[in-house]
């Protein structure tokens, strides 16, 4: 062979890796040594730049360019994680479209998946498409329950130590219900009746109809991560208490359901009017004064004004009332993750993320709150927002016994979205 076939071979050869490298950097940049814990990757689309990044930890060993959803059909943003993978799916909402290496986010429709269109603008119908390489490796890495974080501009997870924080240094083998004042937490469908027990158990049965067999002891470490939610209580949860305990006062208020049925608006009746000073004006059936009188009454003190929820493997474990402080201020949305835990030292390594989330003036009237600039400024909000929150010690000593690497905690003013339900972790839209 000649020099000159010799080097314009060379020089074929060389432009063909410049471009690959070119196409490379495009759709996709992949660490050479992947993650050794599925459990602890992130997943992190930004809208902005069109772009999906894979973190683990807090080092990226993917990236890839996306189109997230056009004008019209906007991708929504918030915390999903992967409910449901399938490497070869259609569409049931526009005329049976192919989304090859699908995973589900929502099942309201919004997923990953493989696109022959992917031109780095908005130009789905919400999905997040891919490219086909991409997609198909991406899908070899993960598994249901890795979280998935859909946001405006680019975020990226950061260490976060605060003493609010669960870490294991519980007895390894406590079991997970005892007379702490837990009870189950919602129904998977907000059209399902859960009975629930109120908080004071040894004043009556505490019935576990929500509770999963299989989270009952915990003998060994465990290795299946948790999903937690830490919110401001609803109306669902105060009716509840009512209920709970006007049925210990001796008042007839039905089934701890938290809906206000006949017999809990007889029993209301009937307690307001035994004690007609105290609730002169109030012209409301269920308010604040109604619940702090209760509580009085059955001698509990105050109530509290927050709430943990507790899923393992999609389905609910157990919810257990916690105290904000300034419940007037936002707490704003967070996110953590949990690394990686070391039993021996009682040591936990969190990440942690802050997500825009500007609250309507109507929900921030329903949610008592008249600040929420605290959450969104500059500085340490995910420090101010852990201090404010205070989480009883045997509740915590409980949920220490629970994580394993890969638990994840979201904080947020707006509680459970319409998207959390049967079959999903806790689903926070932060923008729709």
């Amino acid at each position: 062979m000649c020099r000159t076939s010799i080097a314009y071979g060379w020089v074929i050869m060389v432009s063909r890796f410049v471009f690959g490298l070119g196409l490379l950097s495009a759709t996709a940049l992949v660490h050479p040594a992947f993650s050794a814990d599925v459990r602890t990757l992130q997943i992190f689309v930004s809208k902005n730049k069109q772009s999906l990044a894979v973190y683990d930890g807090t080092e990226v060993i993917a990236t890839s360019k996306v189109s997230t959803g056009k004008d019209g059909h906007t991708t929504p943003s918030g915390i999903f994680s992967v409910l449901e993978k399938r490497k070869y799916h259609e569409s049931n909402l526009y005329s049976a479209a192919p989304m090859p290496f699908m995973q589900r986010l929502t099942w309201s429709g919004i997923a990953l998946h493989e696109s022959n269109s992917v031109p780095r603008y908005p130009a789905s119908h919400g999905c997040v498409r891919m490219p086909g390489a991409f997609a198909k490796m991406l899908y070899g890495m993960t598994e249901p329950g890795i979280p998935v974080i859909i946001s405006d501009g680019e975020l990226a997870p950061q260490p976060i130590d605060h003493p609010t924080l669960f870490h294991p240094d519980a007895p390894a083998a406590m079991p997970l219900l005892s007379d702490v004042e837990l009870r189950p937490s919602m129904p998977d469908s907000p059209q399902k009746p859960v009975q629930v027990a109120m908080n004071d158990t040894t004043a009556m049965p505490m019935p576990m109809p929500m509770v999963q067999p299989h989270a009952t002891h915990e003998t060994e470490s465990p290795t299946e991560p948790i999903s937690m939610l830490i919110t401001r209580r609803t109306l669902r949860e105060t009716v509840i208490d009512i209920q709970t305990l006007l049925n210990q006062l001796g008042f007839s208020a039905g089934d701890m359901d938290g809906l206000l049925g006949p017999a809990t608006v007889q029993a209301v009746t009937a307690f307001k009017t035994l004690r007609p000073a105290e609730f002169t004006g109030d012209k409301s059936l269920i308010s604040d004064r109604l619940l702090k009188a209760v509580y009085a009454a059955a001698g509990k003190g105050e109530p509290p004004n927050g709430v943990i929820m507790v899923r393992k493997a999609f389905k609910p474990v157990f919810e257990a009332p916690v105290a904000i402080a300034d419940p007037g201020l936002a707490l704003g949305t967070h996110f953590f993750t949990l690394q990686a835990v070391d039993e021996k030292t009682g040591t936990a390594d969190w990440l942690g993320i802050t997500l825009e989330n500007n609250l309507s003036r109507e929900t921030m009237k329903r949610l008592g709150i008249s600040n929420q600039e605290s959450s969104i400024v500059t500085g340490k909000p995910i420090a101010r927002s852990l201090s404010r929150i205070s989480i009883p010690d045997e509740t915590r000593r409980k949920i220490d016994a629970l994580i394993a690497p890969g638990s994840t905690l979201t904080i947020s003013d707006t509680g459970l979205g319409r998207e959390t339900g049967e079959g999903t972790n806790f689903i926070t839209i932060t923008r729709g």
